[in-house]
């Protein structure tokens, strides 16, 4: 049976009460085990205070910080739902988001109540919060607002010894809903993806025993913490393991990213693979082009030499003390994974879903298998739908990481499921003799050629990504034909005019078609002059490219 992880958080907190847990980088506001625990509990208060009961919807908008993490964990162990929402969102599909949530308290960055204190707030909202304080930013109607006094007084009236170690044991029901994360703004029909403790829990776990970390070991979270990624893999699991956790509070630019890996020296690194493709070619593509590095990348001793060399300026890049570098999101440039798989660099690349709270696939760096999402984590299975002479097909999974189904929206999660029960990801791919998932497209994104094959354009812009410089790429079908749209890669077009970009991209088409089935072959490569519109998890927004 799977353990809560409030269960892990409380046994950290008794054992690590006087270590840090939570610092928000360059900022002066930091957290010890303790002091999260008790700053949970105060919250706990204020939940009571307003009336909040176990079950009801408090949401969360804002950019990463301490705060964000401490009321999470308080929403969570009061056993209350959060309503994790993306501040990327606009602030009316927000206010839209906090109605369709049925929501009655929010607590809220600054950049995003900016825009949002402009909305209607929605009838079920008591009140909103700041993250940066916990001031009281709004209040309804009929509601009165509480005071620090009023909050001072009654936290003292519950805790009149004050909060001690042994004090702390908090729990949940793991089958009750703990999460409500919006995959989409959308305000047509969102899609609220309703996760238990039981999901969340077993995603901890998953990682406790892939990725075992020694307590009091540093990270640096960079991803959104509203996005479950970022939220199980830079938060839920490395707290719970003990980790002392560095939050970016602003957008991160490639130097504060860098001057804080030094400084933090994480033993892992969480990230989606277009960072650590800019790296490559920043830093590492220059280096390996060279022709005498070419000469002797693959000999038996010089080669070892260079790579250990390579391996060795990376890991310092990351603060020098990186066990374990964590990509998912996005299929990796092969040309990168490749490079980082001969310098035996602690990469994995792992597969999952906000339905699945994320992961579905995943493998220690040291069995990790190249191109694939790895084999299936703990309690969950997959299966391949009606596989072809390739063995692909829709990837359809079952298991504890499972969603509930989605908020509100019974047409959408019974279309998701199938009749016994395996949910539909949308995804396809095959498995190998190992379980290793090989995924090869999304459904909605693949392309029927003229004589019925499968063509599945993100292979094509894998090959396409590793042309002369093209920065990111995308394949879309017109009248019958493919074409690539292309940003370049600004660092190496910045002094070239549009005629010089364009001459280099037909050269690229031909060496592409020749790269190619002849069924897939690319008719017209068109330069973007802006670069694409990206999800949080940094793919492109497909949707917005014809």
């Amino acid at each position: 049976m799977v353990k809560h992880y409030l269960q892990y958080l409380s046994e950290v907190i008794y054992h690590q009460w006087n270590d840090a847990a939570l610092t928000d980088y360059n900022e002066d506001h930091e957290y010890t085990f303790g002091e999260l625990a008790t700053e949970m509990l105060r919250l706990h208060v204020l939940f009571e205070l307003y009336g909040i009961k176990k079950g009801d919807k408090i949401a969360l908008a804002g950019r990463n910080c301490a705060n964000w993490a401490v009321a999470y964990l308080a929403i969570a162990s009061y056993e209350g739902v959060c309503v994790s929402i993306l501040q990327d969102f606009t602030a009316e599909d927000i206010a839209h988001l906090l109605e369709h949530s049925d929501s009655e308290m929010l607590f809220v960055g600054p950049y995003v109540w900016k825009d949002l204190q402009q909305q209607t707030m929605p009838a079920k909202i008591k009140a909103v919060h700041s993250l940066e304080d916990w001031r009281t930013l709004y209040h309804a109607e009929g509601i009165k607002a509480i005071s620090e006094d009023v909050w001072h007084e009654a936290f003292k009236a519950k805790f009149p010894q004050g909060i001690e170690p042994e004090d702390i044991a908090f729990s949940a029901d793991p089958d009750a809903l703990s999460l409500i994360n919006y995959t989409s703004g959308s305000t047509g029909h969102p899609k609220g993806v309703m996760l238990n403790g039981r999901s969340l829990s077993n995603n901890v776990e998953v990682g406790m025993k892939m990725l075992p970390v020694d307590p009091g070991q540093r990270l640096v979270s960079m991803l959104p913490l509203a996005h479950m990624f970022g939220q199980i893999c830079e938060l839920l699991y490395p707290l719970t393991s003990g980790t002392h956790i560095y939050f970016l509070t602003k957008s991160p630019t490639p130097s504060i990213l860098l001057k804080a890996m030094k400084e933090v020296q994480p033993y892992l690194v969480v990230t989606v693979p277009l960072v650590i493709e800019k790296i490559y070619k920043k830093n590492l593509d220059p280096l390996l082009s060279k022709r005498v590095i070419r000469a002797f990348w693959h000999t038996p001793f010089i080669g070892a030499i260079l790579k250990r060399k390579v391996k060795r300026g990376l890991r310092n890049a990351f603060g020098g003390k990186l066990r374990y570098f964590i990509c998912g999101g996005a299929a990796m440039n092969p040309v990168v994974e490749k490079c980082l798989m001969d310098i035996h660099f602690p990469l994995s690349i792992g597969y999952g879903m906000t339905e699945c709270g994320p992961l579905i696939g995943g493998n220690p760096p040291k069995y990790f298998k190249a191109r694939s999402g790895g084999v299936p984590v703990m309690n969950m299975e997959v299966k391949i739908d009606e596989p072809n002479q390739a063995g692909i097909g829709e990837i359809l999974v079952k298991g504890e990481n499972v969603m509930l189904g989605y908020y509100k929206n019974e047409e959408a999660t019974k279309a998701v499921f199938t009749e016994d029960g395996w949910m539909r990801t949308g995804d396809l791919g095959r498995l190998d003799k190992k379980k290793n998932i090989y995924i090869k497209g999304r459904s909605k994104t693949m392309f029927l050629g003229a004589s019925g094959q499968n063509i599945y354009p993100e292979e094509i812009e894998d090959k396409l990504n590793n042309q002369e410089a093209v920065g990111e790429s995308l394949i879309v079908e017109r009248e019958g034909k493919l074409v690539a749209l292309v940003f370049p890669d600004e660092t190496l077009t910045k002094r070239m005019t549009l005629e010089e970009v364009q001459k280099i991209m037909k050269a690229n088409l031909e060496k592409l078609n020749k790269l190619i089935p002849s069924y897939s072959k690319v008719s017209n490569i068109e330069v973007q002059e802006k670069p694409f519109e990206h999800t949080p998890k940094k793919s492109i927004k497909r949707f917005m490219y014809k």
